[in-house]
């Protein structure tokens, strides 16, 4: 009797043990893809907010290079870094300092959100077929394949969002005295739909693409590949118990921008001229306010770039760069560190360099 009793004992204990185990596992398999998805909104509000804060920072900057880059030639009116900074200031104010700045945000935030999640999807798919062809299970992204990744985020993520950088680019040059068509990023979108078809939301798209391989391509690959030979080597005492400081992470993202921009400029600026062509009424900074000769019209690419170098000469190519310099080095580095400060406060699993 005593021993059918402890067998009931142990057959009750056992099959509360096996019903526990299967609740666990069960619940692991609920949680998984919960916490999974968790994470991925998590990465993405991360990128935003990188991409929102860095752009805020700067926007006076990035206003100015535009302006630079698209100003009729035969009348200049922004002269330099400083002199043009003056001059939004004294014609317009601080709300010509930070305009167009709401619609870069709208536009560069899931814009920084898409890329900065497409980089870590695309680096750990291409890690996993690096590691399958090599067969080595400990292999790291070299890098090249980093510059894949990096090239293959920025991609996804400018065509994503390239309708609201087009009407942001012509917002933004509008001034006080440029005819008063477009109100906001709604109107400028449908003004542009409306007179010139949707594929003039996409001028500019061509050299666009092509200066997303050298440009954050190059970015990502710098950034993680400083990151890593800094924690490898160890100079200069850099390294803060196994990881590197805030300011360390902020030359590592400077050093990318400036790398990143310097190669692929050339090409942002015959992307913003494409994208100013076939604007009814168009920005006195573009126009010249009538007083001079027309601004001229490329009927692609290749046409852009050989009028540009014909009239304006070679250094065309590069109008907006000190600015763009200034601008771009302090708003990569903050974009980067931002994102992996937001990712900590956040407690997202997933890092840039996993």
């Amino acid at each position: 009797m005593a021993s059918e009793d402890v067998k009931r004992n142990e057959s009750a204990v056992s099959t509360i043990v096996n019903l526990a185990e299967e609740a666990k596992i069960a619940s692991e398999g609920v949680k998984a893809p919960s916490h999974a998805f968790l994470s991925i909104c998590k990465s993405l509000v991360a990128g935003g907010i990188a991409g929102g804060v860095s752009r805020t920072a700067v926007a006076p900057l990035e206003r100015l290079k535009i302006l630079l880059q698209v100003q009729n030639p035969h009348s200049i009116k922004y002269n330099g870094t400083v002199q043009g900074l003056k001059y939004i200031w004294k014609t317009e104010g601080l709300r010509g300092m930070f305009k167009g700045n709401g619609t870069n945000c709208a536009r560069i935030i899931p814009n920084s959100a898409v890329k900065f999640f497409s980089y870590e999807e695309a680096s750990m798919g291409i890690l996993y077929l690096y590691r399958k062809q090599s067969g080595n299970e400990d292999a790291q992204l070299t890098p090249l394949l980093r510059l894949g990744a990096g090239a293959c985020a920025g991609i996804i993520a400018m065509s994503a969002t390239y309708p609201l950088d087009m009407v942001r680019g012509r917002l933004t040059v509008q001034t006080e005295k440029s005819p008063r068509q477009y109100r906001g990023i709604f109107h400028a979108l449908s003004t542009v739909l409306r007179e010139e078809g949707p594929r003039a939301l996409y001028k500019g798209w061509l050299p666009s693409v092509i200066g997303v391989v050298p440009y954050v391509g190059l970015n990502f690959a710098v950034y993680e590949s400083l990151k890593d030979w800094l924690i490898k080597r160890k100079p200069f005492g850099l390294l803060e118990d196994s990881e590197l400081g805030v300011t360390t992470r902020l030359a590592c993202g400077a050093a990318a921008g400036t790398v990143g921009q310097t190669v692929a400029y050339p090409l942002d600026v015959i992307r913003r001229r494409m994208q100013m062509v076939g604007w009814k009424d168009a920005a006195s900074v573009v126009t010249g306010e009538g007083k001079s000769k027309a601004p001229l019209e490329y009927t692609g690419m290749v046409d852009a770039f050989r009028k540009t170098v014909r009239y304006e000469g070679f250094g065309a190519l590069y109008k907006g760069l000190v600015p763009n310099s200034v601008k771009v080095v302090p708003s990569i580095a903050i974009a980067f560190v931002t994102y992996e400060l937001a990712k900590d406060v956040l407690g997202v699993d997933l890092r840039i360099s996993d």
